[in-house]
């Protein structure tokens, strides 16, 4: 490692997130760049920096920066160039100048020490003087805690986070409870909070340690689908994380109640601990399905007159179900419609549009995913959203609400007659909480989605609960129609979830097994299929044929096939920029995907011309792009996703991209492709069942293709177990629907 000194010239590039920037040094009278993450830092800085020369296959040589430090200007001109360089806000030259001349190289000692001396100058006023000394005063605190914290090992993004968020409190925090951290700031979880604690001394048995590994527990539960956990689970879960003393995690726990951070609830003579935010969702979801849940008055003549003019106009004879749910989205406030694939779903969504734009009504179209909307939209021909964008997703941080950031809420609701909200098993509780809360009540709420998909990824199971709770009027469609009975992945799907037994003969015309029983066989006869046999077949681009696998991990996870896809897919090339990603690369022109919501990520929809036509911000769990530009120089990467919102990462938050010629059955919830190929070999019991095969099957629009063991097919069949998701959604309508009015949450 390399030590330099010199002083900043000007800075080319920064970014306030994290620090990173691009600057010019005058390093030994010749100018340099240098690149790394400085935080803030200004023009005319004096600094000693630690790092190695690098050369830069485009900007050539430059200073890559592990560390540095602030020093002090040696001479009245360095001092002179600091403070005209704009450093300090209200001092430009020709003032830097003056109090040069006045002090000489004592002036920065005099601004900090002695600022009602300034006033001795022309033009600075004793205001202006001690604000010139507060910013002085920020500065030098600033890098103090920033060394202070770096000595835990904590980086300098998060550390100049910290002290933004306590300032001088800084110290005594870290030195007491550090645990404060992964309740006070977004990013730092227990495990980072743990390490610092663990570094400044605290003991393993700490109150505070406890009571934050309780909490941690509890959000790990809901980034596994959970909303609470039994009771027993959370002290058996704690006391492994901890490894601590069953009595005082039952103590701290207790502690935790009675500060309503957490709740305990008794139901069929369990009791369940929930994180309390969770609790506080599930009942308010609850008694606002119940606001929701009006009825219409509307006489029979009025609906079979409505019904014989949608199908005349249509062409189209509604079947008894489908009748029956045009009728009930007439009469019910909140409807719920479910069936399984070419049941006719949408024919039915069609029918009840027909009827409410009969009846004048205004109309909303949403559904959970970007893909999942487009296709709303291209089987009805009316405009379609995300919930998100429904919503109006905002980029800020709400401290009232930190789950859900958006517009449109109970003091903003949505201004329509119904809405109606496809791929409802995809919604979570939280995103169902913003929902709502943006919904009057007296406005008509249709949910439509199959209960035996997956459920959603995050935690709840909304769909379900409904239908669970018997509270709410809800039509499941049955009967599968003649043109979907052609398609033997329709037939295939509706045997697999009914148990039936599936012979994987290859007679289909949409449905083939191509058994193989090793891991490379079956790869090689997936890219056989992916760039010979089916962009043909299916008439698609080979982008468009997705891999669907049951895990992220092993010989046929998605992470290995992943890289293997990438390498024939899109190899290696001059003509394209790639950049470190994980432990291989991301390449332009790959197919990615975004992995958690970021609701502060900025988009922008362009126009022909490359003008701004549309912008907004947020970018959701599972939406799907290609990467258009990599740009070392700035360190963004450029991804164009789903209706052709145009995306700019940088380089920092690339880790919530990963490659998406393979994904996990999990994430392909709401979507649909042309092709759909699913490798095949054994795996866990409680993964490999008859649900995640159900999904995956109705994920193809053309053809389906499974690739490995027929033995692991049919096993996946007959296996109806299903990871238990702890859930009260169930259990609070029911309470709800109990209460009399005057009782029930407001």
């Amino acid at each position: 490692m390399e030590t330099i000194h010199g002083y900043i010239d000007h800075i080319i590039f920064h970014n306030a997130d994290n620090g990173y920037t691009v600057l010019n040094f005058i390093y030994e009278g010749e100018e340099l760049t240098c690149v790394g993450n400085l935080g803030q830092v200004s023009p005319g800085e004096n600094l000693e920096l630690h790092g190695e020369f690098v050369s830069h296959p485009t900007y050539g040589e430059q200073f890559r920066i592990d560390s540095f430090q602030e020093t002090a200007p040696e001479s009245a001109e360095a001092i002179e160039r600091y403070l005209g360089s704009g450093a300090v806000k209200g001092i430009g030259p020709a003032l830097a100048a003056r109090i040069v001349k006045k002090f000489k190289a004592d002036a920065l000692r005099i601004m900090e020490e002695e600022p009602e001396r300034l006033t001795e100058i022309k033009g600075i006023s004793e205001r202006k003087a001690m604000e010139i000394a507060e910013q002085l005063t920020e500065r030098k605190d600033l890098r103090q805690a920033i060394l202070f914290l770096q000595q835990y090992g904590i980086p300098l993004t998060l550390a100049t986070k910290i002290f933004q968020t306590y300032g001088n409190e800084t110290y005594s925090i870290l030195k007491n409870n550090p645990y404060r951290l992964s309740e006070d700031i977004r990013g730092i979880g227990f495990k980072t909070a743990d390490e610092i604690a663990s570094k400044a001394g605290i003991r393993a048995d700490s109150d505070f340690r406890v009571r934050s590994g309780i909490i941690y527990v509890l959000t790990q539960a809901s980034a596994e689908g959970h909303t609470c956990l039994p009771k027993e689970e959370l002290l058996q879960r704690s006391v492994e994380l901890l490894h601590v003393n069953a009595d005082l995690v039952e103590k701290s726990s207790m502690d935790l109640a009675m500060e309503r951070k957490i709740v305990f609830h008794e139901s069929d003579g369990l009791t369940y601990a929930y994180h309390a935010p969770f609790y506080h969702m599930e009942l308010h979801v609850a008694a606002m399905l119940k606001k929701l849940d009006i009825r219409y008055p509307v006489p029979d003549e009025l609906l079979a007159d409505r019904i014989n003019r949608i199908e005349k106009e249509t062409g189209i004879m509604l079947a008894p179900e489908q009748a029956e749910a045009v009728r009930s989205a007439a009469r019910n406030g909140l409807f719920i419609l479910t069936g399984g694939p070419g049941t006719g779903k949408t024919t039915t969504i069609n029918a009840i549009i027909r009827y409410f734009e009969a009846e004048g009504l205004d109309l909303f179209l949403a559904a959970p995913t970007g893909r999942a909307a487009k296709r709303m939209s291209e089987m009805t021909g009316f405009e379609a959203r995300t919930i998100h964008r429904l919503l109006e997703v905002n980029g800020g941080v709400s401290e009232d609400n930190p789950v859900s950031y958006f517009e449109r809420n109970e003091l903003n609701p949505l201004e329509t007659d119904a809405i109606i909200i496809d791929e409802v098993s995809m919604v979570d509780l939280p995103l169902m909480h913003a929902l709502l809360k943006a919904v009057l009540a007296g406005t008509r709420l249709i949910l439509v989605g199959d209960v035996h998909q997956l459920p959603s990824v995050g935690p709840g199971c909304v769909l379900k609960d409904l239908i669970a709770s018997d509270c709410f009027h809800v039509v499941a469609l049955k009967h599968i129609f003649r043109q979907a009975a052609q398609s033997d992945i329709i037939l295939n799907a509706h045997a697999i979830n009914e148990g039936t037994a599936v012979v994987p003969d290859n007679k289909s015309k949409d449905f083939f097994f191509l058994k193989r029983y090793e891991a490379d066989k079956i790869i090689n006869v997936t890219l056989q299929l992916i760039q010979q046999k089916l962009p043909s077949y299916v008439e698609a681009d080979p982008y468009e044929i997705q891999v669907l696998t049951p895990m992220r991990k092993g010989l046929l996870g998605s992470i290995r096939l992943n890289t293997i896809l990438q390498g024939f897919l899109n190899p290696e090339s001059s003509e394209k920029k790639e950049i470190p990603h994980g432990d291989g690369v991301l390449r332009e022109g790959d197919k990615v995907m975004q992995t958690k919501n970021n609701y502060q990520l900025t988009w922008e929809i362009r126009s022909r011309y490359n003008l701004v036509a549309e912008s907004g911000e947020g970018v959701f769990n599972g939406d799907l792009g290609t990467v258009l530009e990599i740009n070392h120089f700035s360190e963004t990467v450029t991804v164009a996703f789903d209706e052709g919102r145009i995306v700019s990462y940088p380089n920092k938050l690339l880790d919530d991209l990963e490659l998406a010629y393979a994904m996990t059955i999990h994430k392909s919830q709401g979507s649909e492709y042309p092709a759909v190929i699913i490798p095949l070999m054994s795996g866990p019991r409680l993964l490999y069942n008859r649900n995640l095969l159900y999904t995956a099957v109705t994920r193809a629009k053309k053809c389906v293709v499974l690739v490995g063991d027929e033995h692991v097919f049919c096993d996946m069949i007959d296996n109806t177990l299903e990871q238990k998701r702890y859930s009260g959604l169930c259990d609070r309508i029911k309470e709800q629907s109990a209460l009399p009015s005057s009782l029930q949450i407001p």
